[in-house]
């Protein structure tokens, strides 16, 4: 399925997540164009994607992104690292006429970085099981002489859905996680989730306690947005000189959305529900 859209100044860009995560991203974009108006779609009905099956992502990527576009969409955002490594690809044939950003982990900033050329990558086990991520991973590691260390992450993004985010459960979690890489000799962890950098604070304590020294971690957010900016650049971005509105839609529960935009956002805005696409 493939077709020409129409691309209009005042279409809205859409980024979508299974879940939270995305709103890690959907920040930083605001931030970078506060003139685009926004539509996030959170899939809560189907998080966390990471112990899914590559084809169970494959059909909620596909069903965001035809319910994004019938929504008039000039861009998409997919603000999933394993919706990405998954489906971009499918998603991009789909809808060749339409921007697609997606997001990976910050591999080759994380190696500028390093001193110890050991470099720890948190993410979910769907993202690092991808042949996506694995060619990334050897690639860089081909280039620049850094030892990747791929820490797989199951319940972390489940913990920030719940918004436990300082919760002793979550710390402990992040402390079973961190400490290894730390104690391996990372002296950079990469969030391989959008979900991971709200639980910054925790991961930095967690390397802390475990004796990591200075410390760099490496959210590719800022440079998501970036990159969108250059892809609407090339197409067509707002004329708009006002503040634009952000759009919510979930595929779970109305109430717990908006509560994690005002509490991780500090955003009030309005929120729809999703039954069609929550099948």
């Amino acid at each position: 399925m493939t077709q020409t859209l129409p691309t209009m100044a005042s279409a809205p860009v859409g980024i979508f997540d299974s879940g939270l995560g995305g709103l890690s991203v959907l920040k930083h974009v605001r931030q970078q164009l506060p003139h685009e108006p926004l539509i996030y779609v959170a899939d809560s009905a189907h998080a966390p994607y990471g112990g899914k099956s590559e084809d169970e992502v494959l059909a909620r990527t596909l069903a965001i992104g035809d319910f994004l576009v019938a929504q008039g969409v000039k861009a998409i955002v997919v603000a999933c690292n394993t919706a990405t490594a998954a489906a971009i690809a499918a998603l991009r044939q789909r809808y060749p006429e339409l921007p697609v950003v997606g997001v990976e982990p910050g591999l080759k900033p994380a190696a500028r970085a390093s001193r110890s050329r050991i470099v720890g990558v948190l993410a979910t086990e769907r993202t690092l099981a991808s042949a996506r991520f694995r060619a990334l991973e050897a690639g860089i590691a081909a280039d620049t002489g850094v030892r990747f260390l791929a820490q797989p992450c199951p319940g972390l993004a489940d913990q920030v859905e719940k918004g436990e985010l300082r919760s002793a459960a979550t710390a402990a979690l992040v402390q079973r996680y961190v400490a290894p890489l730390i104690v391996s000799g990372a002296d950079v962890l990469v969030l391989g989730c959008t979900h991971y950098p709200f639980l910054s604070e925790t991961i930095r304590n967690a390397a802390g306690a475990a004796g990591a020294g200075e410390l760099a971690i490496i959210d590719t957010g800022d440079a998501v947005a970036r990159q969108l900016c250059r892809r609407l650049d090339e197409h067509v971005s707002t004329q708009s000189l006002v503040i634009q509105p952000v759009l919510g839609f979930t595929t779970g529960s109305v109430s717990s959305l908006q509560s994690a935009f005002k509490k991780l956002l500090d955003m009030e805005i309005e929120i729809g529900q999703l039954k069609k696409v929550a099948d």
